[in-house]
């Protein structure tokens, strides 16, 4: 073992999961800083992979336990974007396939941007079917935030190209054919909700990033529609656009001064 190269150490450690395996034993006896630096890094990643797999079995459970109840096509739906003051809200439907893995899924405000994006490449390939509903600010401003999310929910179960069987919700009761199951925080608690509330945001901010194009001066692309101090200022200088939800302070009360 000593008479190994490190680049032979770490090319050998990329193919071992188990701690318990010949070469890491050997490993272990090896003095050189070098070697011993590799395996601690080694040790690290496996214990992340480890944690990565546990929490994907547990976001599994409701999955796992509806598939035992005899049925295939669980469409996992979500909404993003109830509380901006600018832009649309976007809702998803997601029917994973039965053998979907992806360790790291989880809510997407809990993930970077970048681990979102590719996420979203991730489920666009391997997902069974996507459906996505968009509602409008002045549709929002017709019907009330609450009611546009349950409409774009529907909207999303309507477009999906496979009959969902069950529905697992993130926080809403929908009145549909279909038997359905509402999680509380939901898109931490289910991969198929997950799955819907990262096909929502990456959809939602690709859609407030081109109104960035048109709209500069409301920093769109950074604070997604949100009331931020920046945003707020723009309010002030520039007044509102036909993106502005109009029933939402303190956009509301810039219509009613005007």
């Amino acid at each position: 073992m000593k008479l190994a190269t490190m680049k032979d150490i770490k090319e050998a450690l990329e193919a071992i999961r188990e701690v318990n395996d010949p070469f890491i034993l050997e490993l272990e006896k090896d003095e050189r800083k070098g070697a011993q630096k590799l395996l601690e890094a080694w040790k690290k990643r496996i214990e992340k992979e480890e944690k990565l797999h546990h929490h994907f079995l547990s976001m599994n459970h409701y999955e796992q336990i509806i598939r035992k109840q005899g049925y295939t096509y669980i469409a996992g739906i979500d909404e993003v974007g109830r509380g901006p003051l600018a832009g649309p809200v976007v809702t998803a439907a997601v029917i994973l396939p039965e053998d979907f893995y992806l360790p790291g899924i989880d809510d997407s405000k809990k993930l970077s941007e970048k681990k979102r994006e590719l996420f979203y490449e991730v489920i666009q390939k391997e997902a069974i079917a996507i459906g996505v509903g968009i509602i409008s600010p002045a549709e929002i401003d017709r019907i009330n935030i609450y009611q546009a999310t349950k409409k774009g929910m529907l909207l999303a179960i309507n477009e999906l190209s496979q009959t969902p069987d069950y529905l697992l919700i993130d926080a809403m009761k929908l009145t549909t054919p279909y038997p359905s199951q509402s999680l509380i925080k939901g898109d931490s608690k289910s991969v198929s909700i997950a799955a819907a509330s990262i096909i929502a945001k990456v959809t939602r901010d690709h859609m407030m990033k081109e109104l960035h194009q048109e709209y500069p001066e409301y920093h769109f692309a950074t604070n997604m529609g949100y009331g931020t101090q920046e945003h707020l200022a723009a309010l002030k200088e520039y007044g509102i656009t036909i993106h502005h939800r109009k029933s939402f302070s303190p956009v509301k009360e810039m219509v009613e001064n005007n």
